[in-house]
Parts: C-alpha cells; structure tokens; sequence
C-alpha cells in the first residue's frame, strides 16, 4: 500500500479515535485538559526541533510580524476548536462533535467562495445547500442551534483559512501556535494547582501519563497528515478524512451509548447524502472528457 495512504490512514484514524482518549481524562476540567494539550504538544514539538536541529532555522522563520500575526489567529481559532472538543466528549456531545467535521469540508469550500473568490460548478451549490438545510432541520428540531457542531466547524474552517496563508510548514506552524499558547496555558494550570484544583500529579500516574501523552497524540497524527499530504493527491485524502468523523460518531453511538434518535437521523443523512453527492459530482467532473475547442 501507498506510505502516503497510510499515513492519512494513520492521521484521521487516530483523530476519530480521540473521543476515547479523551474520556480517560473526563475527571480533569476542560480548561485544564486544553492547557495540558498545549504545554506538552508545545515542549514535544521544541524537543523534536532540538533533536532534529531544527530550532535555529525556527527562530528565523518566526522573526517576522506578519508571520507572528498570522499564526496568533490561527493559534486563537485552534484553541477554541480544541477547548469546544474536550468539553463536548466529556460532556457527552461526541455525536454532535462528528456533525461538526462532517459538516467541515463543506463549510471549508463555502469559505472558499466568500474569501478566496473560488468559482463552484452550478451543480455543487446543491450539495452546500442540502448541507445547510441538514442543520436548518436540527436547529428546528432542537429548538436552537447545535452550536457544538458549528463552533468545531467554523473554528477548524476559519482555522484553515488562515493556513492557507501561513507560509511555515506544519511544524514549525504548530510549534508557533502552541508557543503563542503556551504562557497563557502555563499560568492557567499554575492558577489551578495554587487553587487546589489542579488535576496534575493529584489523580496517580495514570492519569499524569494521559495528560503528558496529550502532546504526542495531538502532535504525532499532524505529522503524519502532513508526510501524507506531501505523497498522495488531495481528491483522495479528502476521501480519507471522512474516516475520523464517522469513527466518532460510531463510538458515540456504539461505545458511550449517546442517544441518535430518528430525528436526528434526518438531520445527519441529509448532511451524509450532500456528502456523498458533492464526492460525486467531484469525482464525474474529473474523469469526465474535457470538451477541445473548434479549430477552423
């Protein structure tokens, strides 16, 4: 098989296993679990840099104020997406957190039309459309928005939106995000200890070991997105990324017994068919003959 496809493979299948990581951790407060995401992902990424030889290069790649703006929106967007994440499994919302990344490749080429002034083809405004009417359709049912899945949805699609222009790599981008992060959530955790709150060396070793490895599984899957991104085409990895949203909804259904009622049902399978239908067209669109113009 591919290495690129098994690097994507690798990549989405951990991020939709990540609900289960997280519910190990659903005694620390969502706070604390985001700031422990972010210190030890920030001093994974420093180590790896050092070892690698890679910190001089960093430091002049990051010497500029319009690199430093950039990445201090991005790291505010990931932050958002990250905090709304664990409080939502540990909330028990894993469901709505999936809607939300399904709903994300569609809202990311919406962002592309407002914003990048990208053109669609007439007929893939019908899958943008049904999407939107999916969550229309929740939000009536509901009686309000499933701001869960919204906010995870804007926030990574705004989040990539930025990246688009970022000009660091994926390490050295994440690396400035998390260091821009890392202050506010050092003091965070030390406000928390002097509190008595701190969860941190407070709840055994097993627990201590969870909150360290958040840096390595939130920092290892990016690495491997970006090996993948760099060997296989991105039609195809757009088709593999819908492995991490359904991974979480099957656990959130199956594994931690949230309740998917027929109402929901309609909601999701009108998102799930705009899904299918936007592949679709993608997919007919390319294999399809290019028409040549007329010669005289």
């Amino acid at each position: 098989m591919n290495q690129g496809i098994l690097y994507a493979l690798g990549a989405y299948g951990t991020w939709g296993l990540f609900p289960a990581y997280w519910k190990l951790l659903k005694h620390v407060p969502a706070l604390q679990l985001l700031s422990h995401r972010i210190v030890w992902s920030f001093l994974f990424l420093l180590a790896f840099m050092l070892a690698t030889k890679q910190w001089k290069p960093f430091r002049a790649a990051i010497a500029n104020r319009r690199v430093l703006l950039i990445y201090f929106v991005a790291a505010l967007l990931i932050g958002v997406n990250w905090l709304t994440y664990v409080w939502a499994v540990n909330a028990g919302y894993i469901v709505e957190t999936s809607l939300g990344y399904f709903i994300n490749p569609l809202l990311n080429v919406l962002l592309g039309v407002v914003f990048l002034r990208e053109r669609l083809r007439a007929f893939q405004w019908v899958p943008v459309v049904m999407a939107a009417a999916g969550v229309t359709y929740l939000t009536v049912v509901y009686g309000q928005l499933p701001w869960i899945a919204l906010t995870l949805a804007f926030s990574f699609g705004f989040y990539g939106l930025v990246k688009k222009t970022a000009p660091l790599g994926s390490v050295f981008g994440l690396s400035l995000e998390t260091g821009i992060l890392f202050l506010p959530a050092l003091g965070w955790l030390a406000f928390s200890e002097v509190g008595g709150e701190g969860a941190f060396l407070h709840a055994g070793a097993g627990s201590d070991l969870l909150l360290v490895g958040a840096g390595v599984v939130t920092t290892i899957p990016l690495l491997m997105f970006a090996s993948a991104a760099q060997r296989i085409p991105l039609s195809l990895l757009g088709i593999i990324q819908y492995i991490a949203p359904t991974l979480q909804f099957m656990l959130g259904v199956l594994a931690f017994k949230e309740p998917f009622t027929q109402t929901q049902l309609a909601g999701f399978g009108t998102v799930w068919a705009a899904l299918i239908l936007f592949w679709g067209e993608g997919f007919w669109s390319r294999r399809r003959p290019k028409v040549q113009p007329a010669t005289d």
